[in-house]
């Protein structure tokens, strides 16, 4: 029995016993879905109230459907948090939060995830672009030769042809096919050019091309398509850095590096990958750190820029009312905050980035929603609005609420996971992270009151010992994929 024949009796054996509940109101049967996910985009929207921001075809789709101001991603990497949202739940071993999460640990659960669930139930699904951590689903060397990431679950996954030779180069393309050289590439280019200078474009087109195919089809389909920009390095045609005004793109409230315990690092992805050239450290360079908030600017108006190409040709396709779409970002970005330039933080700008979700019919479209929500909400949300029965326990729940109602009610906290160790959970009001510590019994603990101080400027643990307490019992309620605790699984 080869794997696909696997996978696919093992979810029809669970789909046996379920109970497949009725698509949502207004929608076909079986309503395609396109999902674009957009690689490090933080929650930097004119639609999210950044006035600096550039992004006209991300805020007409807020417009149009429901924008999560409040949606967190579980892990702050890429691989890690793509694999979360494949399997609809939190991390159960050390390997999920890393970027060889998918890799590494699909065999326990690849007939489950999102792609294969919805092609067992009759869906073609094709993932285009970085859907997972490897863009086109290869490993191995480039990224190119290496068996796939998540087998068996996709009818066709692949790059663009471009003038990038493989997957890793166009992962992170400088203009017209060069690589990236990590140690001496530059972390930001503004390339004098057209908009297929860079990968994004050539991932675009691919995408415009496959939904006029679609078109033709009688099959529903789950279409994925991986945009790779904002995501280092920031670099875009030049037009889109003249479209904004450095001098009008703040910085920072907080750019000091916080006391131990915390959760700051010392940005080794993009002090390791990348050179100035010129030996300049944004900490300390006022001038240069204006530049790479510029570039980081620059590189989301581009990618905007791609999501509105293959939206446009959704709806000229007329595919608008049978299609749910969902726009999505892995993770947020810290630009300086907290002195840290990159992800891999679980300090409020490298959890939260942005998610809208539109489908046919929905109810006071434009309308924002401000419950906390995370990733791990949207298998389940889609599982609800296409009409297909759960694959067993996830650990999300179903958005159709906050679609239904855009003032429903959070409903459970925000939990996040990070590699070494570190977990954090989000209420309303506060954001407590908690830090192992070596021949240690007790955790050291950052609480912020996120009411009173947005920008995580103050600890305040030991004033508040009722609410971490509190805190750390919700935290409990789920396994720590880094002690075997067998968790409750509470909200």
């Amino acid at each position: 029995m080869n794997f696909r024949s696997k996978m696919t009796t093992v979810a029809l054996a669970l789909f046996a016993g379920a109970t497949c509940p009725l698509p949502a109101a207004n929608l076909p049967a079986k309503p395609n879905v396109l999902f674009i996910a957009i690689d490090d985009l933080r929650s930097d929207l004119g639609a999210l109230g950044a006035t600096y921001a550039k992004t006209p075809n991300l805020d007409r789709l807020a417009a149009s459907g429901r924008l999560f101001t409040n949606h967190y991603a579980i892990v702050p990497t890429c691989g890690a948090s793509r694999c979360a949202l494949m399997r609809g739940q939190y991390p159960d071993q050390p390997a999920q939060t890393t970027n060889e999460a998918t890799l590494l640990t699909h065999e326990s659960w690849a007939a489950r995830s999102l792609p294969a669930w919805w092609h067992a139930h009759g869906y073609q699904t094709l993932a285009l672009g970085k859907i997972t951590h490897y863009p086109g689903n290869l490993t191995g060397k480039n990224w190119n030769e290496g068996p796939e990431e998540l087998p068996g679950a996709w009818d066709r996954t692949w790059i663009p042809k471009s003038p990038w030779k493989d997957a890793e180069s166009i992962m992170h393309g400088l203009a017209n096919g060069k690589p990236r050289v990590p140690g001496q590439s530059p972390p930001l280019e503004a390339f004098d050019g057209p908009d297929e200078a860079y990968p994004d474009y050539w991932v675009a087109s691919d995408a415009v091309n496959t939904l006029r195919d679609l078109a033709k089809s009688s099959k529903p389909w789950f279409f994925a398509v991986g945009l790779f920009k904002p995501h280092l390095p920031f670099a875009a045609p030049k037009k889109w850095f003249d479209l904004h005004d450095p001098d009008k793109i703040p910085a920072p409230a907080n750019t000091t590096r916080p006391p131990e315990p915390s959760s700051w690092h010392p940005s080794n992805e993009f002090r390791r990958n990348y050179r100035d050239g010129r030996g300049r450290d944004p900490d300390t360079d006022p001038a240069y750190a204006k530049e790479l908030r510029h570039a980081y600017a620059a590189a989301t108006s581009y990618v905007d820029a791609q999501v509105g190409r293959v939206l446009t040709e959704l709806h000229e396709l007329g595919l608008d009312d049978k299609t749910i779409v969902v726009v999505w970002s892995d993770h947020g970005f810290l630009l300086g905050e907290h002195a840290i330039w990159g992800k891999h933080t679980l300090y409020e700008n490298g959890l939260r980035s942005p998610m809208i979700i539109r489908l046919p019919g929905l109810a006071r479209p434009g309308e924002q929603s401000h419950a906390l929500v995370e990733a791990v909400d949207l298998y389940p949300t889609l599982l609800e609005l296409c009409g297909l029965p759960a694959p067993g326990k996830l650990d999300g729940r179903s958005l159709r609420p906050q679609l239904d109602n855009p003032a429903a009610p959070t409903t459970k906290p925000a939990r996040g996971f990070w590699s070494t160790g570190e977990r954090t959970i989000r209420t309303e009001r506060w954001r407590l992270i908690t830090h192992p510590k070596k021949d240690q019994p007790e955790p050291g603990i950052e609480l912020f009151d996120m009411v009173a101080d947005p920008h995580e400027t103050r600890n305040v643990a030991a004033a508040q010992p009722e609410a971490v307490k509190q805190l750390l019992e919700q935290l409990g309620q789920v396994p720590d994929p880094f002690a075997g605790s067998p968790g409750t699984r509470k909200p």
